[in-house]
């Protein structure tokens, strides 16, 4: 459906997308998760044909968007994260004029607006100004602009980003219901939302592709060490001999606890082994009574930070060029009104 080939996208010295290379394949909902500044939106824009890449190249259903951009728009509706809304038209008018921009025939026209109205559900508001509509129905007027002319692929950047929670809960719904029509790339940093809502999820950070898997799959990924804390009742001494005579463990770092006489264990396990009752029965044989004892798995959020935690630790520098990227990517999304 999708197929992106070594991408890259360069302002001045700052690589914003950076040798990116991923397939998309056809009936999922695809979620694109990264960073502020990471290349999220550049690598949207440059899919959906409004910016050319520095190099590499992006096919949409076989027609490569720089060769064939006809064709290969006619295979996208693109919902920037700022809508490409004219706030003094009504609902109904302004979709009819993105119909008439998409060529959809004449004679078609009107039956296939009053369809994507009733799709998403704006038939009470279709004769009202944009500008007088909630944020909510915003978001689903800019969805019903993408779905004009039905396309294969629907490209959603940010479609959550401030919404209510019943509104999120009411998009999130919107865009399954649409998943059985349509392959769907979708950029979130709501990343509960991405795990309830996407087959696949692709990471990104620095402008490279980090990790691509499904919410399953990145989790048993990154759960190659579980985290186990313990407070327990005895000395380092006691505890340490203890540990290190322990199979399974990774590594481990005691500490004074704030209750008198005892101590914090904090565990790295390898793999997915599960050694609580081992511990247990090892440290109370040794006149050592566990406390409390907590096993910690990682979440999607936990993935998310570890995978793009190199992108902090490198500084201000980098973060002048992220700022720099979110500043070129405002500005391409300003312009997506005048693209559309």
């Amino acid at each position: 459906m999708i197929q992106v080939e070594n991408l890259a996208k360069r302002y001045g010295v700052h690589m914003a997308v950076d040798d990116l290379s991923f397939t998309v394949e056809k009936g999922q909902i695809y979620g694109f998760l990264g960073p502020n500044g990471a290349g999220k939106s550049t690598t949207m824009n440059i899919m959906t044909g409004y910016i050319a890449a520095s190099s590499g190249t992006v096919r949409i259903n076989g027609h490569d968007i720089l060769k064939e951009p006809e064709s290969a728009k006619k295979c996208i509706g693109y919902l920037p994260e700022v809508p490409p809304l004219y706030l003094d038209m009504t609902v109904w008018e302004y979709l009819m004029f993105v119909a008439e921009l998409k060529k959809v025939p004449g004679k078609q026209r009107i039956d296939h607006v009053e369809e994507i109205v009733e799709k998403l559900q704006l038939s009470n508001v279709e004769d009202r100004l944009i500008k007088n509509i909630s944020k909510g129905y915003k978001q689903r007027v800019g969805l019903a602009q993408a779905l004009i002319g039905y396309p294969d692929v629907l490209i959603l950047d940010e479609p959550m980003v401030g919404l209510d929670p019943k509104q999120i809960i009411e998009m999130r719904d919107l865009i399954k219901s649409l998943a059985k029509e349509h392959t769907i790339i979708l950029s979130s940093h709501i990343l509960s939302e991405v795990s309830a809502v996407c087959d696949h999820i692709m990471i990104i950070s620095a402008g490279k592709l980090v990790a691509s898997g499904s919410p399953e799959e990145l989790k048993e990924m990154m759960q190659m060490k579980v985290e186990l804390r313990l407070v327990v009742l005895g000395t380092n001494e006691q505890t340490d001999k203890i540990l290190q005579e322990m199979e399974g463990i990774e590594s481990y770092e005691i500490e004074d606890a704030e209750e008198a006489d005892c101590v914090k264990i904090r565990l790295d396990i390898a793999g997915n082994k599960d050694i609580r009752k081992e511990l247990s029965v090892a440290l109370s044989g040794a006149g050592l009574p566990i406390l409390s004892m907590n096993r910690t798995e990682k979440s999607l959020e936990d993935i998310f930070l570890e995978l793009t935690d190199t992108e902090t630790e490198e500084g201000g520098e980098n973060e002048k060029n992220n700022a720099a990227d979110d500043i070129m990517e405002e500005k391409e999304d300003a312009g997506d009104v005048c693209d559309l």
